[in-house]
């Protein structure tokens, strides 16, 4: 078989299996509503949370920011590709974090990738919640450290996992690797019960706050705010291109655990920077944020999602709402049909999921209004009826 016969062969299979995919293209700025093929939807698939994608104030960092230092950084952080615009930025994430210092990576996977296996290696151990995003079970196989994975928030078996590496790997350095919000369900991690845990055994803690800034807290610090543990949390991981509206990600700790990443975190050291730009309009979001602006914005996403969740019947965990409805092609039809009646809403199918899992999965930001709210609900009630007929 040579290679195209490979790649033909193998997109039949993804075809045949109801899980090819492909891209969807936007000829608007992202937002409450957004035009694709042609049409204006109603965009309730966004990690926009807070609606600052195309905030006025950033579209002028940027422009600001281009102006000032043109746009490629040049070289990996390490050679010459530090600007002032990338500390100022890390100086204003760890003060709204509140910790000491905070690092930033050019994608949340890179992140993952450079920090799990800077911190433990062969020997050590890795406790993950079964539900963790991709990038933090590669990041985790990346270590070389032996995994052990817990069902989702049963908080027995994660006990159990600690038992058993006390016992067995007694000198091993052991991370638990949580998220605050799950990206597919909407659910929370119960962080003060796992905090305390980790701290019985004397484990470490990595916290995934990338759909929980900008959302949970009276401020919209993360979950770590509501429980008032951050201090006890080794490693707050999270992302600035979903509430803060732009790209990267960050991680905060410690002082020494910044600059022990800037010598160890390999997708950090043999990246080049990202543009400088890119990182003052960070700075600028960090700042709406932390800001009167901000807590509004936060407020206004909280209410949203009560009042979407009071239409589902679910709680308002998070700004996530999952439809499952298991098998992939109904999902599929679903989101055709909603897309049809002018919203999108995208299909989620393995293996993001897992098989038989399927979803819709909803997303509300500061940025609807309460009558496309009541418009989504209608279409998603005549949906359930419709796809019952079927």
């Amino acid at each position: 078989m040579n290679f195209e016969q490979f790649l033909t062969s193998s997109l039949e299979g993804i075809q045949k299996a109801g899980l090819h995919r492909t891209l969807r293209v936007l000829q608007s700025p992202q937002g409450p509503e957004v035009c694709s093929e042609g049409r204006s939807l109603a965009n309730f698939s966004s990690n926009d949370y807070l609606g600052l994608a195309a905030h006025p104030t950033l579209r002028a960092a940027a422009c600001q920011a281009l102006a000032e230092a043109g746009f490629g950084s040049g070289a990996s952080r390490l050679i010459c590709g530090t600007h002032s615009y990338h500390q100022r930025l890390e100086e204003s994430l760890a003060r709204f974090k509140r910790a000491e210092a905070a690092l930033t990576f050019s994608s949340g996977y890179a992140a993952a990738l450079g920090t799990i296996p800077a911190i433990v290696g062969k020997g050590d151990i890795v406790i993950l919640d079964k539900l963790c995003h991709a990038c933090l079970v590669d990041g985790a196989r990346l270590s070389g450290a032996l995994l052990r994975v817990f069902p989702h928030n049963r908080l027995e078996r994660l006990e159990s996992h600690l038992e058993w590496a006390a016992k067995t790997h007694p000198t091993a350095r052991v991370l638990v690797v949580v998220e605050s919000v799950y990206s597919m369900d909407g659910d929370c991690a119960p962080l003060v019960e796992i905090v305390e845990l980790k701290d019985r055994f004397g484990a470490w803690l990595l916290v995934d706050e990338a759909h929980g800034v900008g959302v949970l807290g009276k401020t919209g610090r993360g979950a770590s705010e509501d429980t008032r543990i951050a201090d006890r949390i080794e490693l707050q991981m999270g992302t600035l291109g979903k509430a803060l509206g732009t790209a990267g990600a960050y991680v905060c700790g410690a002082a020494s655990l910044r600059d022990f990443l800037v010598n160890r975190a390999r997708s950090f050291i043999f990246s080049t920077a990202p543009p400088p730009p890119c990182a003052a309009v960070s700075c600028a979001a960090v700042a709406i944020l932390d800001s009167g602006e901000g807590e509004d914005l936060v407020r206004k996403v909280q209410r949203n999602a009560q009042q979407l969740a009071a239409v589902l019947g679910v709680p308002a965990s998070s700004a996530i709402f999952p439809v499952v409805m298991g098998d992939e092609g109904l999902a599929m039809r679903a989101a055709r049909q909603l897309f049809d009646d002018g919203f999108l809403v995208p299909a989620i199918r393995y293996p993001t999921v897992a098989r038989g899992s399927a979803r819709l999965r909803i997303t509300v930001s500061a940025a609807h209004q309460e009558e496309s709210i009541r418009r989504l609900s209608s279409a998603l009630a005549g949906l359930t009826v419709s796809l019952e007929a079927r």
